[in-house]
C-alpha cells in the first residue's frame, strides 16, 4: 500500500466546543503556544558496516562492479516505520492514528490516549479525534508536556491532517489560535480530517 493511500484528503470539518469539560471554578486560559517550524524526516541512510567477507560461489566480483554500485553497498536503509501507539486504534481513521502514533513516540510520558467513544458529537465516535491525557495537568511540568503536544501536534498540521487542538482554553488551528471557554484542561484534545478507515495494509511513518 502506498504512502498516499495512507494520506488520502478528506473534508476538513469543524469542532468548535467539542468534548469541552466544565468545571466548577474554571482554570485560567493560557497564553497560545507559540509554534517553531521543523520538518520531519521519514527517511535515513546510514553507513553499514563494512564486510570482510569475499564473495561466495557464484557471486559477481566486486572489483568489476561500477563506483557507484560499490558505494551503494556501504548503506543501508533504517526502518523509519511507527509502531502502534497509546491509543485504542479500532475505529480510528487513518490520519488519526498517525497522530497517535506519532504523539506516542515524540512524548513517552504520555500513558493514555483516548480514541473512539460515544459522545454526543462526531469527532470521537467516528474516529476522529483524540484526548491525549497529561499527567499532573494543573502542575507547571504538565502545563509544559501539554504545550510541547500542541506545538508538536501545529508543527505536524499537514501531515495529521489537523483540524484543531483543544488545551487549557485555547482553541488552536493550523491558522491561528483562540482564547474563550474552551475548556480541556487535563487533556489535549486533537481534531484529524480522518483520511478514511485502515484496510490493514497501511503503513505508518514517522
Amino acid at each position: 500500500m502506498g504512502v498516499a493511500a495512507v494520506i488520502a484528503p478528506a473534508a476538513v470539518f469543524f469542532a468548535v466546543g467539542g468534548d469541552v469539560h466544565l468545571t466548577a471554578r474554571p482554570a485560567p486560559e493560557s497564553e497560545p503556544v507559540i509554534v517553531e517550524d521543523t520538518t520531519p524526516c521519514c527517511m535515513e541512510i546510514v553507513a553499514a558496516a563494512a564486510s570482510t567477507a569475499g564473495p561466495s560461489i557464484g557471486q559477481a566480483s566486486l572489483a568489476a562492479a561500477p563506483d557507484r554500485m560499490v558505494a551503494a553497498s556501504r548503506y543501508r536503509t533504517v526502518d523509519r516505520s511507527l509502531p502502534v501507539g497509546m491509543a485504542p486504534e479500532n475505529g480510528l481513521q487513518v490520519k488519526t492514528i498517525l497522530a497517535s502514533r506519532a504523539i506516542s513516540e515524540a512524548f513517552p510520558e504520555i500513558s493514555s490516549i483516548g480514541g473512539v467513544r460515544a459522545d454526543a458529537l462526531r469527532w470521537h465516535p467516528n474516529g476522529l479525534a483524540l484526548d491525549v491525557m497529561i499527567p499532573n495537568p494543573s502542575s507547571s511540568a504538565g502545563i509544559a508536556l501539554g504545550n510541547e503536544i500542541v506545538s508538536y501536534a501545529l508543527r505536524n498540521a499537514k501531515r495529521f491532517g489537523l483540524q484543531d487542538a483543544i488545551w487549557r482554553g485555547v482553541y488552536y488551528t493550523p491558522g491561528g489560535a483562540q482564547r474563550g471557554g474552551y475548556g480541556h484542561y487535563d487533556h489535549v484534545h486533537i481534531t484529524t480530517t480522518g483520511g478514511g478507515y485502515p484496510t490493514g495494509n497501511e503503513i505508518y511513518f514517522r
